[in-house]
Formats: structure tokens, C-alpha cells, sequence
């Protein structure tokens, strides 16, 4: 296998949220989506890797004590999937450890063109989980919120429930963009369609990021929309029926 070289933005040795019990999360650099409520906007530029896939590896592999049955590592970003090759020989390399391995993605790069989805098939023989981030149901209102058609993102969807490849959906919910009754109604049908989902979590929109785009120099898209409120949390969760998706648990 070729030595393919990652760039890396960041390492959380300790993660809690990304996947099952203890993760060591590795984020990489590059998204081509737009988000407006990015909180790692820091993450969107891509540039060259630096990090071989064995050298990443053996980093992580000192935490391994840690992971017990559960655990292991995540690959977030930025979009993992833009770095494809790396993250397929991490991957591979990392099985052959006994590593449960966790993909977070937006699903953007997805395509059945050749020569991606090959290595697409390839990626999911060695990973465990997918994490599938869905903003929103509506394209016009998907290319509004993150720049970018949701059209292959639920093909991706739609495609990992063919091959019953086990699926955390995520959606973050932004008041004033994807929290309308409407938007929640076509998501939970879509999701109810999937047959792979293991969890469903709604993830509240925050600010925590916004001095990232300040010091970066982009005007932020979202200022003046406050977080969602505990009633419209609680209001989503009960259209998107997340409660019946529980079979993982970071107990």
C-alpha cells in the first residue's frame, strides 16, 4: 500500500462525543462546504499532508489502554472524505491492530464515479461506523446553509443503508434555517427510510467558533441567531423520533 500523508488541523486524545466510549479523534484539514454555522471554519483550507498514515497510527496507539471495547479512533475534519487514500490506508493499518475505527462526515465528496467510489467501498470493509452529518432535507435551503446541493449527500445516505453499514445520523438544528416543522417532518422520513441507523442526535446549534471566522476575516452569516432554546430541542427530538435510535450508547 502507498505511503499516503495526511493533513492534519488537530488531535483530541480523549473524545467523548465522537463514536462509542473513549476516541482518539483525529481532525483533518480541508472541507469544501460552507456551513454558516461552522465552528471550525479554521479547517476549511485544504492543504498538503505532512503525517504518513503509520506515523499517525502508532501516535494513537499509545492511548490504546484507554479505549477498552468501545473505544478507538474517530477521523473527523474538515471533510475526511477529501482525503480519501489516507484515511483508507490509516484505516487499513489500523484493523490490523484491532481498532474500531469511526468516519464523521458531511458526506459531501461522496460520488459513484470512478475512481472514488471504489475506494469508497474499499474505506467501508475497515470502517465500523459512520457518523453522517444531514443539515437539511430542502436543496434550496442546503445550498443556502452550507454552499454546496445536498443531492449526493443523501445518496450517500441512501447507499450505506444498502450496504448496512451501521450509521449515527447527526443534525445540528439553527433557528431561522433548518428549524421550521417542515424541515424536521421531511427529515424524519428520510431517516425512517434508512434501514442502518443506530442513533439519531440532534446537536444545538452554538457560537463557540464565531471568534474563528473574526480572526480569520470572514463576516459571520448567522450573528444575531441565539442557540436553540430547550423547548425547540426538545420539539425536534420528539418530530425526529431520535429516542428510537439507541442502540449505541457511550455507557
Amino acid at each position: 500500500m502507498e505511503n499516503k500523508k495526511g493533513a492534519l488541523h488537530s488531535i483530541e486524545t480523549f473524545g467523548s462525543v465522537d463514536g462509542p466510549g473513549i476516541r482518539y479523534v483525529i481532525f483533518l484539514q480541508g472541507c469544501q462546504m460552507r456551513c454558516q454555522f461552522c465552528h471550525n471554519a479554521d479547517t476549511w483550507q485544504r492543504k498538503e499532508g505532512t503525517e504518513s498514515a503509520q506515523t499517525v497510527l502508532k501516535k494513537a496507539l499509545r492511548y490504546k489502554s484507554y479505549w477498552r471495547d468501545k473505544g478507538g479512533i474517530t477521523v473527523s475534519g474538515g471533510e475526511p472524505l477529501l482525503q480519501i487514500d489516507f484515511l483508507l490506508e490509516l484505516f487499513t493499518l489500523a484493523k490490523k491492530e484491532g481498532v474500531h475505527t469511526v468516519i464523521d462526515t458531511c458526506g459531501q465528496p461522496f460520488t459513484k464515479d470512478e475512481p472514488f467510489f471504489s475506494k469508497f467501498q474499499q474505506l467501508m470493509q475497515v470502517t465500523d461506523l459512520v457518523l453522517l452529518d444531514i443539515k437539511v432535507m430542502d436543496n434550496e435551503k442546503h445550498i443556502q446553509l452550507t454552499g454546496k446541493s445536498n443531492a449526493n449527500i443523501l445518496e450517500c445516505a441512501r447507499f450505506l443503508s444498502d450496504i448496512n453499514k451501521p450509521v449515527w445520523i447527526r443534525h445540528v438544528l439553527v433557528p431561522q434555517r433548518n428549524d421550521q416543522d417542515e424541515d424536521l417532518y421531511q427529515l424524519d422520513t428520510f431517516v425512517r427510510s434508512l434501514h442502518n441507523v443506530k442513533r439519531f442526535e440532534v446537536l444545538p446549534y452554538h457560537t463557540l467558533g464565531v471568534y474563528k471566522w473574526k480572526e480569520l476575516g470572514i463576516p459571520y452569516p448567522l450573528e444575531g441567531i441565539d442557540p436553540p432554546s430547550q423547548e425547540l430541542i426538545d420539539h425536534a427530538n420528539a418530530i425526529l423520533h431520535t429516542a428510537d435510535y439507541q442502540e449505541f450508547r457511550n455507557s
